[in-house]
């Protein structure tokens, strides 16, 4: 085989760097969110790089859900540090459940182990359930199954609030968004949701009188009812 017309790639990390120094700027700096970093001409000034480098990493924390680019000049210039990473990862989860990467059953057990964890910390902390009923109420009105999964979402999302893990929430909140047509497919293969309903009346006393084993069982039970044939063996 003739190899004369292959160069030697040159590997180029420079927008890794970028990323990095960023990173590093938003610790040190103290930013949190709304917070806005310099323009893209002065990042690349004040770092020694190209404009174009700049450029790749703000796409790269764009996509991820850290910053959000801003158009114009002068105060106004400069992306704006955001509060969405379950926005990005549930764009991911969605994809690779989309290319059979993921199998349900994956994402099931994902979530009967953060759920699981979530109400128990919940219930012992005696935490604040009203979230939790503002959503059973909305299910009970619900006309479709749409309609019935949307609140559903918020019910179980609301549990992982309530365990006072910002990082549980938004993973949970992720797998909910990335399994949404999963969800509205169980709910119309059920039909009636009168057993769901008690479930989710059993998990929302459960963790209203600090049962933290009882919680922990009621959404296991809950999740084996909802996806029957994933909990079947």
């Amino acid at each position: 085989m003739d190899d004369s017309g292959w160069r030697p790639v040159k590997r180029t990390r420079t927008f890794e760097d970028v990323l990095a120094q960023i990173e590093r700027r938003i610790t040190e700096d103290g930013l949190t969110v709304g917070d806005r970093l310099p323009a893209e001409r002065q990042l690349a000034e004040q770092l020694g790089v190209s404009r174009s480098s700049v450029r790749e990493a703000m796409r790269v924390l764009e996509t991820l859900g850290v910053v959000s680019s801003q158009v114009g000049r002068g105060p106004d210039a400069g992306a704006v540090l955001t509060s969405r990473p379950d926005t990005a990862l549930s764009d991911l989860l969605r994809l690779h459940l989309g290319l059979a990467n993921l199998e349900m059953r994956e994402v099931i057990d994902a979530r009967h182990m953060i759920e699981q964890w979530a109400a128990t910390l919940a219930a012992s902390a005696r935490a604040d359930t009203s979230a939790l009923a503002a959503a059973l109420s909305g299910m009970d009105t619900a006309k479709s199954a749409e309609e019935f999964v949307e609140h559903d979402t918020a019910f179980h999302c609301a549990i992982a609030d309530a365990s006072g893990n910002r990082l549980i929430a938004a993973i949970m909140r992720s797998l909910r968004d990335s399994m949404r047509r999963y969800s509205v497919e169980a709910v119309q293969r059920l039909g009636d949701t009168s057993i769901l309903r008690a479930d989710h009346v059993r998990i929302l006393e459960a963790i209203d009188s600090g049962e933290a084993g009882e919680a922990a069982e009621a959404v296991s039970e809950h999740l084996a009812h909802a996806y029957p044939s994933l909990f079947d063996h």
